[in-house]
């Protein structure tokens, strides 16, 4: 059952509000200031989100459905490589707002089958890519998986002072991934 304009309402203002505290304060940012900065009472964040990993995880599902929506619009474009470009842009954009390393732990199977939909687009995406000869012959779905976290991680840990440092390296990422000069590697790609 669809919620009520008001419920979706505060239901998105929860999330930015979290979204936005967690990004602040860590992910031990307390209820009452999720509730404070959404400008709603702690009642109304437990009647959404009883616990505070049911908060997490629709952060994560949210972001998860964004990112799909994104591979599925880009899945038909005419260039695949500007196609792939564009959703790990997206994908860094999304990681640059919130640092979920949570992604990695075990929240439940709405998300594990989230995960799964989202890997089933970027793997399209980079067959359309190889198809195309836009990245190497070598580069699979879980290759991109891995490395959309890339480009932020790099910079995460440096002063605040360049915002959109996590570009260059988006940059130098995706020149690897080209087919140009490619070398052999190493290993193969995890399953």
């Amino acid at each position: 059952m669809p919620l009520r304009a008001d419920a979706a309402r505060n239901r998105e203002s929860l999330l930015a509000a979290a979204i936005t505290e967690f990004a602040e304060q860590g992910m031990d940012a307390p209820i009452a200031a999720i509730a404070r900065r959404a400008g709603l009472g702690k009642g109304t964040v437990f009647r959404h989100f009883p616990t505070k990993d049911d908060l997490v995880g629709a952060i994560v599902l949210d972001r998860i459905a964004r990112l799909t929506a994104a591979g599925e619009r880009l899945s038909t474009a005419a260039d695949a490589g500007a196609a792939l470009l564009e959703f790990m842009t997206t994908a860094a954009q999304e990681r640059e707002r919130l640092d979920l390393s949570v992604l990695q732990g075990d929240l439940g199977a709405e998300v594990a089958a989230a995960q799964t939909r989202m890997s089933a687009v970027i793997d399209a995406l980079v067959d359309r890519a190889r198809e195309q000869g836009a990245v190497r012959a070598d580069i699979t779905g879980a290759d991109v998986m891995l490395l959309m976290c890339v480009p932020n991680d790099v910079v995460k840990h440096l002063p605040s002072g360049a915002p959109d440092l996590w570009r260059r390296y988006l940059a130098i990422l995706f020149d690897g991934l080209r087919p140009e000069g490619a070398h052999p590697l190493p290993v193969p790609p995890p399953s």
